[in-house]
């Protein structure tokens, strides 16, 4: 996976919900800000943000889910502590009161973190804020196209598979044809997941349907399978275009013929096109 789609889903970052306390002169709120997404391998910088008005700090406590990973009390020698949670590694040298910095991440490090802020006496008061992170992996490939025939007859059944590219999680898959999305299940065959090494899975989704004439509109047909990742962090669209007109070789060219008795369908041709592309949030 090149920088420029790690761009794409490495900066962003997620903001916890704040938790307010006092409207008075003591602790006032924590805010807690992760990275959303990150993948396998990288760092994280959590931060935990907070306003202890005319409070003292007594300690900064770090949660993934419900196990305690890092704090830090100003009083204490050391003042900074790490603990065993798994898939959170602390790097304690980039630590302190109001960051944890981990090294590296993986898959089990996605997870729900919380920061707990408490203050000393007299107040004692305590707020706690919480944002999740997900570590994925982009596909590498383009979502592939099974089952094409050399010929086609009008009254054709179709019978396609769409398979996308190792990912984590595994891409969600659509087919379109001519722009409109296919959503009727009697067209739609679902197959279980295909499970990789490191974690990874693809995605196989069939469709199944008549070729008519009302597909050619303009004297083409368009068949479209684009695999994302929820949310939208990936698209990538495998394209299949039937012609009536010769069209350049991009990746794979078939000849398609329907019966004689169709007329300006005598000939037609069937071109295996992709595309690449990318959405941000």
């Amino acid at each position: 996976m090149g920088p420029k789609s790690l761009q794409l889903v490495c900066y962003h970052f997620l903001a916890g919900l704040v938790y307010t306390v006092s409207s008075g002169g003591g602790l006032k709120w924590v805010r807690v800000t992760v990275p959303q997404y990150r993948t396998p391998g990288e760092t994280a910088t959590l931060h935990c943000d907070f306003d202890l008005g005319n409070d003292t700090l007594y300690a900064v406590k770090w949660y993934k889910e419900h196990e305690e990973f890092y704090r830090f009390v100003p009083k204490a020698r050391p003042q900074a502590h790490s603990y065993e949670v798994d898939g959170v590694h602390v790097d304690m040298s980039k630590s302190d009161r109001k960051k944890v910095f981990l090294h590296p991440v993986s898959w089990k490090t996605s997870g729900l973190y919380r920061c707990e802020v408490s203050a000393e006496a007299p107040s004692f008061s305590s707020a706690q804020s919480e944002a999740r992170m997900e570590i994925i992996s982009l596909p590498e490939e383009d979502p592939v196209i099974t089952g094409v025939e050399l010929q086609y007859q009008i009254g054709d059944e179709i019978s396609l598979n769409c398979t996308s590219g190792k990912s984590h999680p595994a891409s969600i898959l659509h087919w379109y044809i001519n722009e409109q999305q296919i959503q009727s299940p009697d067209a739609l065959v679902y197959y279980p997941l295909t499970h990789h090494q490191k974690g990874l899975s693809s995605s196989t989704l069939g469709l199944v349907f008549i070729l008519t004439e009302q597909h050619f509109r303009g004297g083409s047909m368009r068949v479209k399978c684009v695999a994302s990742i929820a949310p939208i962090l990936y698209r990538s669209d495998k394209e299949s275009v039937v012609q009536s007109e010769n069209v350049p070789l991009r990746e794979a060219l078939l000849l398609v013929k329907s019966t004689a008795s169709q007329l300006c369908k005598s000939i037609l041709t069937l071109l295996l096109a992709c595309c690449m592309g990318f959405l941000t949030n």
